[in-house]
């Protein structure tokens, strides 16, 4: 398969000119990935899970790379380590683990949810304290702009002088080819950032993955990953109608059970449409059960490969050979969308320029 290499031309010609930037909660890159787009070179990273930092230690070798909790590190290693001094550092951006914020562990914000890794946003702003960036960027679900614990982050920051604002907005106007919606803040010392300039016409299916060859014939792994279905899911499927067909176009008496009783959740073994945008690529992407993640005409879900460029990723990101299917999905599922990254970051770069001529 032929792809895009461009955006590994920072693994090969090292340019000390670029603005530099550090990726807390690291995963399996995304992020890293988006801000290279953009023209930054990203120092370190972090991350406590082994299978993202082995993807991100496969694709970004560069990178000093923290493989623990962000908890037994101190910021000031963090520093001594990259060779840098308080407020040397160009951006310092991450993704807060979220689970505690998701709409759906929240019910639509019907109930709150103690959950320990929310505290984990306090952890970036121990980092910023110490390391006290010019710029910074943070990525997360639309409900952490209602959470008491983002209005205290906030307020910290401007105690040190960050000019900071958030946006909830939808990353399929930034060039990712599906719908997202994600919490984006910015903030630099006393100067706003912008968001990032939206594309003139939006990414779709086809343009990320039309073009793929046939799956389990490719060669590659990520994109050959068997599926394992029974008869009964397999008929289902086949009747669906292509090209962003539903489970409600199916005549009553092969609607299941299940769905029958059930009024919500109605992109179930759903088909994605060629010429709109995909749903928002999850953890549960990779099976049928869990929303419109069916190839809008082949009769299967969608592959790995195929979930990782919805998402963004340049088409020979590596990822590791394994047959955990579920453990993939959730790494692909909780990366940040690149062009996502990249555009909100470009503007960054622009506001780090302009100020450097001052």
């Amino acid at each position: 398969m032929k792809g895009d290499l461009s955006w590994e031309s920072d693994l090969i010609h090292s340019d000390y000119s670029k603005p530099t930037a550090v990726d807390l909660f690291c995963g399996c890159g995304g992020l890293t990935v988006g801000l290279k787009i953009a023209g930054f070179k990203v120092l370190g990273a972090l991350d406590i899970d082994p299978l993202a930092a082995r993807t991100y230690k496969e694709n970004h070798k560069e990178v000093t790379l923290w493989e623990k909790d962000i908890r037994e590190l101190k910021p000031e290693e963090m520093l001594n380590v990259l060779g840098l001094k308080r407020g040397e550092l160009d951006l310092l951006a991450g993704c807060p683990p979220c689970q505690g914020f998701s709409t759906l562990r929240t019910m639509n914000g019907a109930i709150k949810v103690e959950d320990p890794q929310n505290d984990l946003l306090m952890e970036f702003e121990r980092f910023v304290e110490v390391i006290l960036p010019r710029t910074i960027m943070i990525e997360n679900v639309p409900g952490l702009a209602n959470d008491k614990l983002f209005a205290i982050f906030c307020s910290r920051l401007e105690t040190f002088g960050y000019n900071g604002h958030h946006a909830v907005l939808n990353a399929a106007d930034y060039g990712v080819p599906q719908r997202r919606r994600r919490l984006i803040y910015l903030a630099g010392i006393k100067r706003e950032i912008p968001f990032g300039e939206k594309k003139r016409r939006r990414k779709t299916v086809k343009d990320a993955i039309g073009g793929m060859p046939k799956a389990g014939q490719s060669g590659d792994p990520l994109h050959d990953m068997p599926e394992r279905r029974t008869p009964k899911v397999l008929e289902l499927i086949s009747l669906i109608p292509k090209n962003g067909g539903s489970r409600k176009d199916l005549p009553e008496k092969f609607q299941l059970e299940c769905h029958k009783r059930c009024n919500g959740f109605k992109d179930v073994y759903g088909r994605m449409a060629w010429d709109s945008v995909a749903p928002t690529i999850t953890s549960g992407c990779f099976n049928p059960s869990k929303g419109r993640f069916l190839h809008p005409e082949e009769n299967r879900a969608i592959t790995m490969r195929e979930a990782a460029l919805l998402q963004g990723f340049p088409l020979l990101y590596k990822f590791p050979t394994t047959n955990n299917k579920s453990a993939i999905a959730l790494m692909i599922g909780n990366a940040l969308p690149p062009p996502f990254i990249a555009a909100h970051g470009k503007s960054i770069k622009r506001v780090l320029k302009v100020r450097d001529k001052v």
